[in-house]
């Protein structure tokens, strides 16, 4: 070997081993700066805004196990890479008991625990990074109001190597971007514009489904809103930038919040995971929160236009089962041109033609409402939500991707066909 590949292979050893050694020097706890505002956290305002903040970034869903404590933590979050557990955020030694405000700012902020450990971003902290220090003291206030669970939260079930502060570390360095301290502003854009980006990428979190992933688990932009398959749930989360999928750019505003107040607006009605969150959360944000957040998603660009190419013919066997399939199990409620059904002027079962999520490209969010069933959440407006029962036990996957084959090809919808393998994939492991 000669002496310039010597020198060339001596100086990458030295980068590859200085990369090493920052990886896996010991994290410190990163130095927070006094609040620019003190709060008082035993204010009753304070407290009840923090609840209310808590609220808009449906807390509870992670934290609060089923039937268990509110906000005790030990919610079992299954991950790509293993399980993570939501934390105890009441005043337990077991959970916030420890912590000081600053403690929870650092959390918020950069993604940290008091002791300078890396925290897991199944914990959305490229969103929360963006909350500030004012709403930060706030919700810890709320939780440090709480009643006290001492109810200690198992330590995450992750595999080597992403269990480790290194691979965290990395995974930081690639993904992750400390927000500003202080809220933006900008005299060309209206307060309630600025208001619902700061809901939406914010406390809201939508980019924690509404993003692509790559087999890290990351994205080079993480508040990006392009749509995403919901790791482990099986759950697409449709693009909020495409008006064929979920972008609401040709919506009212009206009819923006009434999507999120009452679960249900034009023909639409959320199911799966968007469910929940409605059910939780979004019903129950101020008026002028709902109007903020419709607005900035209204505004948001749309992807350039694409040159549209004919999707690939269905078989003829899957169209004349799938039809069978359809009249046998699907056309009395959804009708038999695929036109739905309306009671009392409106959506009790949705029209199937022209739906966009029977028109997507992925099948997977009508796979699981097929497999799973699909229900609406109880809102005030919406109180008795019709439900559509599951069929997972009824049809195999050959069965349910001919009716959806059928279903995504007729009545002037032009989406895909779908296969068994698509199904048995989406199914999951419990698929028979």
């Amino acid at each position: 070997m000669s002496r310039i590949a010597l020198r060339a292979f001596a100086v990458l050893l030295l980068i590859g081993v200085a990369v090493v050694a920052w990886l896996a020097w010991p994290a410190q706890p990163i130095a927070v700066p006094p609040a620019a505002v003190a709060t008082d956290l035993r204010d009753p305002n304070t407290i009840e805004r923090g609840r209310y903040l808590s609220v808009l970034g449906n807390c509870q869903a992670c934290h609060t196990p089923r039937g268990g404590e509110p906000f005790a933590g030990g919610y079992a979050l299954p991950t790509p890479f293993g399980t993570v557990y939501g934390s105890n955020l009441t005043p337990s030694e077991s959970g916030l008991g420890p912590w000081s405000a600053d403690d929870f700012w650092r959390a918020m902020h950069h993604g940290q625990g008091p002791d300078g450990r890396w925290l897991n971003p199944a914990f959305p902290y490229n969103n929360t990074t963006q909350v500030t220090r004012e709403d930060s003291d706030a919700l810890y206030a709320y939780f440090r109001s709480l009643a006290p669970v001492d109810a200690p939260v198992p330590p995450h079930d992750i595999r080597w190597p992403y269990n480790t502060q290194l691979a965290l570390k990395a995974w930081r360095t690639l993904y992750f971007k400390a927000g500003p301290e202080e809220p933006p502003t900008s005299a060309a854009r209206a307060p309630e514009m600025l208001r619902g980006a700061y809901l939406v990428n914010g406390l809201g979190h939508c980019s924690a489904c509404h993003v692509p992933r790559d087999a890290l688990g990351g994205q080079s932009d993480m508040l990006g809103l392009s749509g995403g398959l919901i790791p482990m749930q099986r759950w697409y989360a449709p693009s909020l930038l495409d008006p064929a999928e979920a972008g609401l750019q040709d919506w009212s505003v009206d009819e923006i919040v009434a999507l999120f107040k009452d679960g249900r607006a034009r023909d639409a009605l959320v199911s799966g995971p968007m469910a929940e969150v409605v059910q939780h959360s979004t019903q129950h944000w101020a008026p002028a929160d709902l109007r903020a957040m419709a607005s900035y998603l209204q505004q948001l660009p749309k992807p350039p236009a694409s040159r549209s190419e004919k999707p690939p013919a269905a078989d003829g066997r899957a169209l004349s089962v799938g039809g069978k399939r359809y009249e046998q199990h699907c056309a009395q409620c959804h009708g038999n041109q695929g036109e739905g059904i309306t009671s009392q002027g409106t959506t009790a079962y949705p029209a199937l033609a022209g739906n966009r999520a029977v028109t997507m490209a992925s099948p997977a969010n009508l796979v699981q409402i097929v497999l799973n069933g699909g229900f609406g959440p109880a809102t005030e407006g919406h109180p008795r939500p019709f439900g559509m029962p599951p069929f997972v036990l009824q049809l195999n996957d050959q069965e349910l991707a001919d009716v959806l084959t059928y279903v995504r090809t007729q009545w002037g919808n032009q989406a895909p066909p779908v296969s068994a393998l698509d199904v048995q994939q989406l199914r999951g492991p419990l698929g028979r």
